[in-house]
């Protein structure tokens, strides 16, 4: 409505304002032209009664005297041309010269006898424009009246529209400011309508109050609406057949309509009224009633009946369906908190005591509670998983017994039929009886009632058996509530067959892990050695692991780190790195360098595990990153070099028991890449404790990791005087949470010293005449040691390392013995080159020295230094000689000769 007002008020300005554009066109061309007609002969008058116009008609050349006076008063009087004529109607004068001299295009008679002519006529070109528009002619007399000439002024039609257009402006001004006020208008009005009507358009009113009306009167509950004088003014059909009022009720009084005298006191009062029960003939009526316009005073009524004769009957069986949803909601928010299959079980059987039962056994497979996929062949043989309720006066199976049931029982049923059974009296009941008679006699005498035996089935395979039991004081289970046990026990079997998959997964993964761990300690003499490794419940194992690898030359290498993510791709990952530290352990490289070869290793796992960018969408996708702490210990100097990856500091227990946290440069974590890696060199007194651990020790939900390092500090503190085993206890008993959410890995080593009198070494001149000397200091300490089988095999090897680096090395060189385990020989220079066995032709005079050490040694190697290389080569001791002496090597190095050649 307010659009088509608005569309007639846009229509009828636009009109006015074209009326009035046209209205001033009109009366501005008349004004105009009457305007030009006036300054038309105003200016021919003036010139034609000039002083000398008369003079200059009789001259000899006409337009020589009166052009120049022509254009001068054409130009003083603001007209378009003035022109002077012969009384032949020849132009004695004209703006353009080119014209003087023609025929004047005019009326001129009436000029000729005295009169004035005033006409719209065109005619030649002018500066103003084309054509004429207005002129006038007036005739030129002299002092005896007789006519000696014409003259002529003129505008053109240029000059004469030019009038109106100022006016133009503010007529368009005003139509404009109208357009607003009437779009103002149009504004207000339609927001009032909106208001008035709440938004809604003609149509949609009419189809709202059809479908209030429809709505109104289709109710299961009656509607009454009084006024201020308690007039019946509506009431639906349904409150017509409450209340048993005829069709004619309408618009009388409510006491007038015969209705119980409680109810009408109701209707004719002014007070609000809720949920009021009376009576009318056999109904009970809740009556409600409210003000139709509250906060304005006494406006009517609305009231509403509703009819509760059956709520009653409904109401029990309402009560215990909501009381059963409840229960269903609490099993769904209960059962399953954890993932330990057993635990499961006891929630199942404490939800349903005592709301649905008042005794609760839940029996599973062996092979669930183990992890494995159940089988048929195992429902012969349950095992007690929990029981809850008053089982105290009830004989029933302990939890933990197998139990071996009935073919033809009610627990073997529910398993065969993949549904509930149910039992409402157990008196009648000799299948069950039968199952254990002495038992069941007992259970009964006890008051056992009533038995739902629901199968716990996850994918089509049942997992178990859950058995919900009544007393006699209860009402017996009926078909209900065999329903509602079987959707209790489909919930719960969910729960328990992802524990029980997790389970398997869990050992699986701990499994792999335990096997990718050291399994004992590697021998080695430098360090006392302990760990302990705790795997994670919940989340699936982790990637923690550590490692004690033995190095060349006594010493020791100790690494532990912790792979992001959780489960079998973790584990695997873990493995992997762990192979790769030991491989780049055995090439000696500095702790730095082995991180370095680390990170690279985690970025081409990650790169490897998303192609393209993309991961396949497996477990753990990426590698995502590493930590990584690595320190190797020399127990001849007592140093331990060590480097970090975003790994957590190690912290060092001296012998006197003091806990400290040396600086150890923090560096990123694996798999960032590009990142140099700091060392720090630490020197441990004999007997310190270096305890290394992941963050699972010391970081969890419930404690940050600050105060866990307080806390293992305190668990550590006066541990000088234990060794690493008792160390790693009193670590794991003060720190390990009650349910590990991460893996925990420990490793502590107790540092050990290299006696003095076992190392021997010497300065080796550059000069190989010295190699003698060298090898007689090597058999007199040899010797001493009582290691004199072994004194020829280690002369021979000492003699080729020492010769080697005179020859190929770089001075200085120093030899070294150490005795321990097995005999070490070591032979240092400042060269970077390293020596590499090949096989020697027969004619080759040199070549063998690598060969023979090979052949006598256990091992042998090279180690780089900041200054240098290190040689060394390893015998092993067996009773104090060294089993590589046997003629074994000397034969094959005899075979490289042929008889000739000898």
């Amino acid at each position: 409505m307010a659009g088509q007002v608005f569309l007639v008020q846009f229509v009828i300005v636009v009109l006015l304002v074209g009326a009035a554009v046209a209205a001033v066109v009109l009366q501005s061309a008349r004004d105009a032209l009457q305007e030009g007609k006036r300054e038309a002969v105003v200016a021919a008058h003036t010139f034609a009664n000039a002083p000398g116009v008369v003079q200059a008609f009789r001259s000899p050349d006409p337009t020589k005297v009166l052009q120049p006076k022509a254009e001068a008063a054409r130009k003083r009087s603001g007209v378009d041309f003035v022109v002077a004529l012969s009384t032949q109607g020849i132009r004695y004068t004209y703006p353009y010269p080119e014209e003087i001299g023609k025929k004047f295009v005019g009326t001129i008679q009436p000029a000729l006898h005295g009169h004035t002519v005033v006409e719209q006529v065109g005619g030649p070109p002018l500066p103003a424009g084309k054509g004429t528009a207005v002129q006038a002619v007036v005739p030129v007399t002299d002092a005896h009246g007789t006519v000696v000439g014409l003259v002529s002024a003129g505008i053109t039609v240029k000059n004469v529209s030019g009038l109106w257009m100022p006016q133009l402006p503010l007529i368009l001004g005003a139509g404009a400011g109208t357009f607003v006020v009437a779009t103002a208008g149009t504004t207000l009005v339609a927001r009032r309508l909106r208001r008035q009507t709440r938004g809604l358009a003609p149509e949609e009113l009419a189809r709202l109050y059809k479908h209030h009306d429809a709505v109104l009167h289709s109710v299961r509950e009656g509607v009454l609406i009084t006024d201020a004088d308690d007039r019946l003014l509506l009431a639906n059909d349904e409150a017509l057949r409450l209340l048993g009022l005829p069709p004619g009720a309408k618009g009388r009084p409510v006491r007038e309509l015969d209705l119980p005298e409680p109810l009408t006191r109701l209707l004719a009062s002014a007070g609000p009224v809720t949920d009021q029960v009376y009576r009318v003939e056999d109904r009970l009526l809740a009556v409600n009633k409210r003000p139709t316009v509250p906060d304005t005073g006494p406006d009517g009524s609305v009231v509403t009946l509703r009819d509760t004769t059956e709520l009653a009957a409904v109401t029990g069986r309402a009560e215990v369906a909501r009381e059963r949803l409840t229960l269903l909601y609490e099993a769904g928010v209960r059962v399953g908190t954890t993932l330990d299959v057993l635990h499961t079980a006891e929630e199942l059987a404490e939800v349903a005591v005592p709301q649905f039962a008042e005794a609760v056994t839940v029996d599973l497979l062996d092979s669930v509670l183990r992890g494995w996929e159940p089988t048929a062949e195992g429902w012969r043989h349950l095992r007690r998983a929990a029981i809850t309720g008053d089982t105290r006066m009830i004989p029933v199976y302990p939890v933990g017994e197998l139990i071996t049931i009935s073919p033809k029982g009610p627990q073997m049923r529910t398993l065969q039929q993949g549904r509930g059974v149910l039992e409402p009296d157990l008196r009648q009941a000799p299948d069950w009886q039968a199952q254990d008679p002495g038992r069941a006699r007992k259970a009964l005498e006890c008051g056992l009632r009533s038995l739902v035996a629901v199968p716990l089935q996850a994918r089509g395979m049942p997992l178990g058996v859950a058995n919900f039991y009544r007393m006699a004081g209860s009402p017996a289970y009926g078909p209900e509530d065999l329903s509602f046990a079987e959707e209790l026990a489909a919930r719960a079997a969910v729960a328990i067959d992802n524990a029980r998959r997790f389970t398997r997964e869990h050992k699986m993964a701990v499994t792999l892990q335990r096997s990718l761990l050291p399994r004992g300690q590697p021998e080695q003499e430098a360090l006392d050695v302990a760990w302990r490794y705790l795997p994670a419940e919940g989340r699936g194992v982790g990637g923690d692991w550590f490692d004690v690898i033995p190095l060349s030359c006594a010493r020791v290498a100790l690494v532990i780190g912790d792979v992001v993510g959780y489960g079998l791709h973790a584990a695997a990952t873990m493995g992997r790195l762990r192979t790769a530290v030991h491989n780049f352990s055995t090439l000696d490289l500095p702790v730095d360098e082995v991180l370095g070869n680390l990170d690279d290793l985690v970025v081409r796992m990650d790169n490897e595990e998303r192609p393209n960018g993309a991961a396949e969408g497996h477990e753990g996708e990426g590698v995502t990153g590493a930590t990584c702490l690595y320190a190797i210990y020399d127990p001849v100097t007592g140093t331990c070099t060590m480097a970090r990856a975003g790994h957590p500091g190690p912290l060092v227990v001296s012998p006197e028991g003091v806990v400290s946290s040396p600086e150890v440069p923090a560096s990123a974590p694996l798999g960032l890449g590009g990142y140099p890696f700091e060392t720090a060199q630490l020197r441990l007194a004999e007997g310190s404790q270096l305890v290394l651990y992941t963050d699972g020790l010391v970081e969890n939900r419930s404690r940050d990791i600050d105060t866990g390092l307080a806390d293992l500090r305190r668990a550590l503190d006066g541990a000088g005087g234990r060794n690493p085993e008792e160390a790693c206890r009193a670590v794991i008993d003060g720190l390990k949470p009650d349910h590990p959410c991460d893996d925990i890995a420990l490793l502590v080593a107790r540092t050990r010293l290299f006696p003095p009198s076992h190392v021997a070494d010497w300065d080796v001149p550059s000069d190989p005449a010295m190699v003698p000397s060298v090898r007689a200091q090597c058999r007199e300490r040899l010797c001493d040691w009582g290691l004199e089988e072994t004194a020829f095999t280690t002369e021979l090897v000492l003699s080729e390392l020492v010769t080697n680096a005179i020859r190929y090395g770089a001075p200085p060189v120093r030899a070294r013995l150490l005795y321990g385990r097995s005999l070490i020989c070591e032979v240092a220079d400042c060269s970077s080159t390293s020596p590499r066995l090949r096989r020697a032709a027969t004619t080759d005079e040199g070549g063998r020295g690598m060969f023979l050490v090979a052949q006598f040694s256990q091992r042998w190697g090279t180690r780089y230094t900041p200054r240098g290389k290190v040689i060394w080569a390893e015998q092993a001791l067996h009773g104090g000689a060294a089993s590589g002496a046997g003629q074994r090597p000397v034969d094959a190095l005899l075979e490289q000769f042929g008889e000739a050649t000898l």
